[in-house]
């Protein structure tokens, strides 16, 4: 019984015991996993935090990303409106321009027609009290012949028509005389014209200052080597070149002459390279004229598109544009052609301007009228004809082509714009220092002229105006009567005939002005 008690005691101390140890056992696995747990729920966090944090960054990324292209997309479409914008705007203030050109000339036009209208009326006045002064006149005249010849009024009447017809035939033959002078002069003057335009395409001898091309050598002992053994060099040279070296006892230079500046200026340039190189002999001959006339051929053709180009010409022909920057070694009358069709075109267009028609056309027919000039002997005709074939074949319209072949007046006027290229061309032609005159010799016959107007009685101030076509002479009111007005105009234009030799006529005009100047007080 007691040993019962006492298993049964200790059983119990050790149940006890044992339940202890389990509590504090479970404790502390308990303690460690919750720890471990609190540890994984850490770590989970902090995955949660740093994910969130990545998808953050990329969601901000791929939002600036997409600001960033409706951004860019945005500015596209804004400079696209903007541009349009200012293209409508541009247009806008073109048409305002034209508008208000149009308005000018419509004003301009207004004012002279009053202007005219008022003189017309006025000369009508003048007129009216002239007739009736000469019926006077002939009344009185009538009754003067009948008193003195006795004649009737019948015979009277044919004696006066005799003498009116006698008076008719001078006046015309005096104008007939005229007309021819002036026709004599155009002629010689489009002879000229003519002359050098088929001399320029004909490699005949021509003046010296337009055929001739001077090049400087280092030393004369390079003139040897350029004639070569027995001529052999310089017989190669101007047989590729198809110029004339002329090389004399000029220190220092040789010259090379030709008709066609282009060859001209080929053989100047190659002669200049084997100068610089040294080496002149058959072969390198041959080689240097065969690259530089390649590199002439593209310096045309640069000259011919920068001509375009800086005109803002577009849709020319290659072969036109190739004709164009030809024209840059063709002179006329010492005038360079290619600067002369660019100053023509671009007066065609300001003109064109003025008068309210499109530029285009006439900027493009005034830089192509002298096309026909670029051509060589192969071709028969005017240049104004061969320029007009020449655009035609290149499928130039008929209104370009018609401005090019009536320049000169060969072929009727189709449209304003062939007056336009016409006008154009006079006035580059004709204008102080554009063809052959010294300034001198331009200075010395406006003091001519003026000094001739002014040796007459009764002139006061004489003044050479437009270039020297025009003198306007003003007198003496109180020495010059407006009879004697009209008669000293003609003296005047009589003495400048005899005295002046100058192409086309002058114009003299004599003001005479009288004012009567008084004070109220």
């Amino acid at each position: 019984m007691t040993i019962t008690i006492i298993n049964i005691v200790i059983f119990a101390a050790l149940a006890v015991i044992g339940f202890f140890l389990g509590f504090i056992i479970s404790h502390k696995i308990g303690t460690f996993r919750l720890k471990t747990r609190e540890a994984e729920a850490k770590r989970l966090i902090e995955e949660a935090k740093n994910n969130a944090e990545n998808l953050k960054q990329k969601t901000e990324i791929s939002l600036k990303e997409e600001w960033y292209r409706e951004r860019v997309k945005f500015e596209e479409e804004t400079n696209n409106r903007r541009k349009e914008t200012e293209k409508i705007e541009r247009k806008i203030s073109e048409r305002e321009i034209v508008l208000n050109n149009k308005e000018n000339v419509l004003t301009h036009r207004e004012s002279d027609l009053l202007r005219r209208e008022r003189e017309l009326i006025s000369r009508e006045k003048v007129i009216r009290a002239k007739a009736e002064r000469y019926d006077q006149l002939i009344n009185t005249e009538n009754e003067r012949l009948v008193k003195l010849a006795n004649l009737s009024i019948e015979d009277a009447k044919k004696e006066l028509l005799k003498n009116l017809e006698n008076q008719a035939h001078l006046e015309a033959a005096q104008m007939v005389k005229e007309i021819k002078e002036n026709a004599k002069v155009d002629a010689e003057s489009q002879a000229k014209e003519a002359l050098l335009a088929s001399i320029q395409r004909c490699a005949i001898s021509h003046a010296a200052e337009t055929t001739v091309s001077v090049v400087n050598l280092p030393s004369d002992e390079l003139k040897g080597r350029i004639i070569g053994r027995e001529g052999r060099n310089i017989r190669t040279f101007e047989t590729l070149t198809g110029v004339e070296v002329v090389i004399d006892d000029t220190p220092g230079a040789i010259v090379i002459s030709g008709f066609d500046p282009i060859r001209r200026e080929i053989a100047k340039l190659s002669m200049e390279k084997l100068v610089s190189d040294g080496r002149i002999h058959p072969t390198r001959i041959e080689e240097v004229v065969a690259k530089t006339t390649e590199e002439m051929e593209n310096i045309i053709k640069n000259a011919g598109e920068a001509s375009v180009l800086e005109l803002g010409i577009v849709g020319l022909a290659p072969e036109l544009v190739k004709q164009l920057g030809r024209l840059k070694y063709r002179t006329s009358y010492g005038q360079n052609v290619l600067l002369h069709s660019k100053e023509v075109s671009l007066l065609a267009a300001l003109m064109a301007q003025e008068l309210g028609f499109d530029p285009a056309p006439a900027r493009r027919a005034g830089l192509l009228h002298d096309i026909g000039k670029s051509a060589d002997v192969s071709l028969e005709g005017t240049h104004a004809q061969i320029g007009a074939e020449i655009a035609r074949r290149s499928g130039e319209e008929e209104l370009i082509v018609n401005a090019i072949a009536a320049h000169h007046e060969e072929v009727p006027f189709n449209s304003p714009y062939a007056f336009l290229v016409a006008a154009a061309d006079s006035i580059s032609g004709s204008r102080p220092g554009a063809r052959r005159e010294s300034f001198e010799a331009y200075i010395k016959r406006i003091e001519k002229l003026e000094a001739i107007a002014a040796s007459f009685p009764g002139v006061d101030k004489a003044y050479a105006i437009q270039a020297g076509r025009e003198v306007r002479i003003l007198v003496q009111p109180e020495g010059v009567s407006d009879e004697e007005a009209a008669e000293l105009a003609a003296k005047i234009a009589a003495q400048i005939q005899l005295e002046l030799k100058y192409s086309g006529q002058i114009k003299v005009t004599v003001v005479r002005e009288t004012r009567a100047v008084n004070y109220a007080r």
